[in-house]
């Protein structure tokens, strides 16, 4: 969710040494894990909000790095601050994140260098004149292919079911392989140690089914 701008986010987000910014990531291409203090497989968030879910994978699997990416500094200055809190008692030292628009990342990491996406309740941009801005576009999925590793999967979840349906269409006419696909996630054995993100929460209390796919390369 965009955030209302936030006065003093912009030099909030320079200054975090939790954060990169997307020139200064296109610099470190080749090198970009050397903004963590050790090397292990990567997995990314693109458009991850308050960063509720990513959060709590990185506490959860402390053996994988994490890059949460979202491009709105009010929403980014807010993650990183929730992510300090947490800290008073552990530091969570395999996050970090980046503020860029994902179109860049094709820029910004090496061909094959991430192990997974996640995409979590992406805008829907509903009209179809802005169907390209979706995040399971066919432009943003060459993207991924570009960056993501042989083998690597996307994990997409979302309530809104046209832009689901939408999603599966432009995978199955792609070179993406469909490893799973569920209209009622939540309902699935697979949902078994499901970590959710604050719209997945709220979502789901109301009674809205999630939708999940996974697709790989």
């Amino acid at each position: 969710m965009r955030l209302r701008h936030i006065k003093g986010c912009e030099d909030f987000i320079t200054d975090a040494k939790e954060c990169i910014r997307e020139d200064k990531a296109i610099e470190l291409k080749g090198s970009i894990q050397d903004i963590f203090e050790e090397k292990r497989p990567l997995q990314i968030e693109i458009g991850m909000g308050k960063g509720q879910f990513i959060r709590n994978m990185a506490i959860t699997h402390p053996n994988i790095n994490f890059i949460g990416i979202e491009k709105y500094e009010s929403v980014l200055m807010k993650a990183i601050q929730r992510k300090r809190n947490l800290e008073k008692e552990k530091s969570i030292d395999n996050l970090r994140f980046l503020c860029t628009d994902a179109k860049k990342l094709s820029e910004i990491f090496e061909a094959g260098e991430v192990d997974k996406i996640f995409l979590n309740f992406s805008d829907p941009w509903p009209k179809d004149r802005h169907a390209n801005r979706r995040l399971t576009s066919p432009d943003f999925l060459n993207v991924y292919d570009i960056i993501l590793k042989k083998g690597g999967v996307i994990e997409f979840k979302t309530d809104n079911v046209g832009l689901f349906e939408y999603s599966l269409d432009v995978v199955k006419d792609s070179k993406w392989k469909l490893d799973f696909c569920s209209f009622d996630f939540h309902s699935e054995k697979e949902s078994e140690g499901n970590i959710m993100t604050e719209y997945e929460e709220k979502f789901s209390s109301q009674g809205n089914k999630i939708c999940k796919m996974i697709i790989s390369r």
